[in-house]
């Protein structure tokens, strides 16, 4: 019995001890859909795990919504432990204000340079030769999303590239079904738009229109046919009646709709709703035309606190987030791709298997953020909202619009 109360005290004392030393930190981040939520879980339970406490900030909406609360809240002085930022130079004018931690020690202790691939996700969270974010997973727009009963109940075969998709959609509008769900939310169409340029134009013309900001490219012949398949793509999407991505996503999941450009984040909506990759939803990286994956995706930056404890606690989360157990647990849930190349993801299911192997070959380019300032991509966007808004805009005057949009973009 003295035994036992020894082992109880000392349990106790290290309760005790665990819990004083415990420290809560607020994360802030824009994953809110049911996928979303089922992911963050994961870094959640594994952060809780270290005897700390994870503090949930979502913000409903989505990057272009969040992003401006969470920069006002830094620049303003009230800082939030942790937040996420897409991979490129959104957190730039922040790091360069010296509003953001370094963790070039956290990363070098843990090898990054070794497992992060690709290594341009690292080169996204470096600033003169500094690191200052974790990357956390892979994220792809290059995507379209196909409800298989939509097209095998009205006599059609699931397509396998976009042409396809395009010559099945009037038969789907007989039967009430709308060919394409697209959300109202800004960025929605600036993706479909950079899907179809990298798919029908290719990877190579995606790189220099975004990366050389070459005009007289995006001006020319080849970019002429991509927004003549975002006028289409317009027309397919007329009836689709939604605001967020995930709403859109549930009409395809639902049988509403037949198909959707979307991130492989769309992923997560499917599995919520139990839905069986390659059985009751096909999936088509690149649109099935040129198969590439856009190294895109999310990373976390912890701002500088004046606090020991919370900024002993950041450092425990940035070394939970890239873990190997905490990136497969993640970005299963997610739909999203791991940022270390060492990692078991035989639980991986016909989707995430397609993004692997496209990743496996090297068939990568970057994202947008990666390439032009944030100003720049927002003129895209605001674009994009435009011309997916107004019927009367046409392709080419549009095309007009963008090629002097990259003329100065930086």
């Amino acid at each position: 019995m003295k035994a036992l109360r020894v082992v109880f005290a000392a349990s106790t004392a290290l309760c005790a001890a665990t819990a004083a030393q415990a420290t809560d930190l607020e994360v802030t981040h824009w994953w809110t859909s049911g996928g979303e939520a089922a992911a963050v879980a994961e870094f959640a339970k594994a952060f809780d795990a270290t005897g700390n406490k994870w503090v949930d900030g979502a913000i409903a909406g989505s990057g272009g919504t969040a992003r401006p609360i969470m920069i006002s809240r830094i620049t303003g002085g009230d800082p939030m432990a942790a937040t996420q930022f897409n991979h490129g130079r959104q957190a730039e004018e922040l790091v360069e204000a010296g509003l953001m931690r370094d963790l070039t020690d956290i990363a070098e202790e843990g090898k990054w340079k070794e497992i992060v691939f690709p290594s341009s996700l690292l080169d996204s969270c470096t600033l003169d030769g500094r690191i200052y974010c974790v990357p956390v997973n892979i994220h792809s727009p290059q995507w379209l999303w196909l409800n298989n009963s939509a097209f095998e109940d009205n006599g059609l075969a699931v397509p396998t590239n976009w042409d396809e998709f395009v010559a099945a959609a009037p038969k789907l509008q007989e039967a009430g079904i709308v060919p394409l769900a697209m959300g109202q939310q800004p960025w929605q169409t600036t993706l479909a738009f950079q899907t179809l340029l990298t798919a029908l134009a290719g990877p190579e013309t995606y790189t220099k229109v975004f990366g050389d900001k070459d005009a007289e490219l995006a001006a020319g012949p080849e970019l002429t046919k991509v927004f003549q398949a975002a006028a289409t793509a317009r027309d397919l999407a007329k009836d689709s009646n939604v605001q967020a991505w995930n709403d859109a996503t549930n009409l395809v999941i639902t049988g509403k709709a037949g198909g959707q450009i979307m991130g492989d984040w769309a992923q997560g909506e499917f599995q919520v709703a139990e839905q069986v990759a390659g059985k009751d939803y096909t999936c088509l990286p690149g649109l099935g035309v040129n198969e590439v994956i856009q190294t895109g995706g999310d990373a976390f930056y912890f701002p500088k606190v004046d606090d020991e404890a919370i900024t002993k606690a950041q450092g425990e989360l940035a070394k939970v987030m890239i873990s190997p157990e905490t990136q497969v647990a993640f970005n299963l849930k997610k739909g999203s791709l791991p940022v270390r190349g060492d990692v078991d993801l035989s639980a991986a299911n016909d989707c995430m298997r397609k993004g692997l192997d496209i990743l496996a070959k090297g068939n990568i380019i970057p994202g947008t953020d990666q390439l032009m300032s944030a100003d720049s991509n927002q003129q895209v966007n605001d674009l994009f909202v435009e011309f997916f808004n107004n019927p009367e805009m046409s392709a080419e005057d549009a095309q007009a619009q963008f090629a002097s949009i990259i003329s100065s973009a930086d």
